[in-house]
C-alpha cells in the first residue's frame, strides 16, 4: 500500500485533501444528513467546542516542539510530535464535523461592530489557512510514511513541511481566537 501512495503521492495528497476539505463544507453547507448520525446528549455537543479548543492549543504545542525537535537534528522525536498532532487534527475535524452536522455552525453573539471587524475577518483567514494548509500537510505526511529519513532529503519534504506547519499553527491560533469570541467572550 505504502508502495502505491509513494509511486502516486502527488495525487494521493490531492485526493486526501479534497475528501477532507470537501467533507468540512458539506458538513456547513448542510449537505450531510444528521439523520445518519446518532445525537449526542447535549451536554457533549455544549462541550464538543471546548474539548476542540484543548486540541488546538495541543497541536499547537505540538508543532512547536516538533519544529524544535527537527532543528536539533531529532528526526524521531519530530516524526512523533507531528504524528500527535496529526491525530489531535483528526480528533479535532471529527468532533467539530459531527457538531456542525447536528447542530449547525456556531453563530456569533456579540456586538454587530465586533462580528464585522474582528470575528468575521479573523474566520476568513482561519478558514482559508485551514483550507490551504491541507495539501501542504497532506504533501509533508505521506513523504514522510514513505520515505526512509535519509531519503527525505532528496524530496521536498522539507519546503512543504515549513509552509504547511506555519500554515497549519497560524490556522490553529487564528482557530483559538475564534473560540474564544464565539464561546468564551461573547
Amino acid at each position: 500500500m505504502m508502495a502505491m501512495v509513494r509511486r502516486h503521492l502527488l495525487i494521493t495528497s490531492l485526493t486526501v485533501s479534497l475528501v477532507a476539505v470537501g467533507a468540512v463544507f458539506a458538513a456547513v453547507l448542510g449537505l450531510l444528513p444528521a439523520a445518519l448520525l446518532p445525537v449526542a446528549p447535549s451536554v457533549v455537543l455544549a462541550a464538543i467546542p471546548h474539548v476542540n479548543a484543548i486540541l488546538s492549543t495541543t497541536a499547537i504545542v505540538t508543532i512547536v516542539l516538533a519544529v524544535r525537535a527537527i532543528r536539533r537534528g531529532d528526526v524521531v522525536r519530530h516524526r512523533r510530535l507531528m504524528l500527535t498532532t496529526v491525530g489531535l487534527f483528526t480528533a479535532f475535524l471529527v468532533l467539530y464535523l459531527y457538531k456542525v452536522i447536528i447542530v449547525g455552525p456556531v453563530a456569533f453573539r456579540g456586538p454587530t461592530a465586533v462580528y464585522e471587524r474582528i470575528y468575521l475577518p479573523v474566520l476568513a483567514v482561519h478558514i482559508t489557512l485551514a483550507v490551504v494548509c491541507i495539501p501542504f500537510v497532506a504533501h509533508a505526511l505521506l513523504l514522510g510514511l514513505t520515505h526512509e529519513v535519509r531519503e527525505l532529503y532528496q524530496t521536498r519534504h522539507l519546503l512543504v513541511g515549513r509552509i504547511g506547519a506555519a500554515l497549519w499553527l497560524i490556522s490553529f491560533a487564528l482557530g483559538n481566537l475564534v473560540y474564544l469570541l464565539a464561546y468564551i467572550i461573547y
